[in-house]
């Protein structure tokens, strides 16, 4: 079923919009996540749940140790994560020069992402 006229434009003003905006979140700087860091972030959580669990098993017998060692493994664990989902300079600069590359291809031909999309559509809709 085909879209009426005023559909239509209201649907095109949408993918503007959108497109606006997602090229400004896709396009700011620092935002790209390290695997080093991550791996790094993910062992450091471990190491945290580890002392966390030892501290417990030790509180049982000494108490305050145990409370002391169970809150160094909760912070260790908490600057694991911290330490994983925090971008980094040099991972943002590396990801967004090989997009950078290979979003100039599709430019050369002329045709948005988008307008392949809609080209897309527009075969597949023919074809029925």
């Amino acid at each position: 079923m085909p879209l009426s006229e005023q559909e239509q434009r209201l649907l095109d003003e949408m993918e503007r919009h959108l497109m606006s905006n997602d090229a400004d979140v896709v396009t700011a700087p620092g935002r790209a996540l390290s695997y080093r860091n991550i791996v790094i972030g993910s062992i450091l959580v471990l190491a945290g749940l580890g002392a966390l669990i030892a501290g417990v098993s030790i509180g049982f017998n000494t108490g305050f140790l145990g409370i002391a060692v169970g809150v160094v493994g909760f912070l260790v664990m908490l600057g694991g994560v911290v330490f994983a989902v925090t971008p980094t300079r040099g991972a943002a600069q590396t990801a967004s020069a090989p997009k950078a590359a290979s979003s100039r291809a599709p430019r050369a031909s002329g045709s948005s992402f988008m307008d392949r999309m809609n080209e897309r559509w527009d075969r597949r809709n023919e074809g029925r």
